[in-house]
């Protein structure tokens, strides 16, 4: 298994932010306006040396068909979130994250192990907590207005997740018990996904 980090992308309030700025340009996209930055492809195609990048966008397949060729990306793998059933051993989210964090099982199914970044505008602020204390896992909140800065980018660079080295005295947790985010029994046969952005529903502007 490749120790290479995954890197997975949303891109409403992350790629494409709320808020107009200067060279951002505007494409209508499948109803939806969307704000594109050739600054953001080129931090792309840098984090790409480091990283293998994965939508994980509700956009899901549409995200290569429409959003990839605008900033010069190759078709990337997509986590699949429509349709997502829950599974044995996901990870129990309090109710109050299970709009913000509807994302979490179906990435960590998606990883199944390996060391990953999550950058993305909504995601439960207990889980970034409990990243920190973590050196396989990374999640970079986004905030939506302004979307993808520098300084991401620069976290992202300067130290990438890696995988865990485990104790000899200590047995991994078993996954759906107590402190475990690991899903058990992972077996990804194809890296597929769907998606549609960060809180669920299309909203006016933007299908997040």
């Amino acid at each position: 298994m490749t120790d290479r980090p995954l890197l997975f992308l949303d891109i409403d309030g992350v790629l494409n932010p709320v808020l107009p700025a200067e060279g951002f340009t505007g494409y209508d996209i499948l109803d939806f306006t969307v704000l594109l930055s050739a600054t953001h492809a080129d931090w792309l195609r840098e984090l790409s040396e480091r990283y293998d990048l994965v939508w994980a966008t509700t956009w899901e397949h549409e995200a290569n068909r429409h959003i990839a060729p605008l900033l010069e990306l190759p078709v990337l793998p997509v986590v699949e979130f429509s349709g997502y059933r829950d599974q044995p051993g996901d990870p129990k989210l309090p109710v109050l994250e299970l709009l913000t964090g509807r994302k979490w099982a179906p990435i960590l199914r998606f990883a199944a192990g390996r060391p990953f970044a999550w950058v993305d505008d909504v995601m439960p602020d207990r889980l970034v907590r409990r990243s920190r204390w973590r050196r396989d896992r990374l999640l970079l909140p986004v905030e939506p207005g302004r979307g993808l800065r520098r300084e991401h980018v620069d976290r992202l660079l300067e130290r990438p997740p890696a995988r865990r080295r485990l104790s000899p005295r200590r047995r991994p947790a078993v996954a759906g018990t107590s402190g475990s985010d690991t899903p058990s029994g992972l077996r990804v046969e194809a890296p597929g996904a769907t998606v549609r952005d960060a809180a669920g529903a299309p909203e006016p502007r933007r299908p997040a």
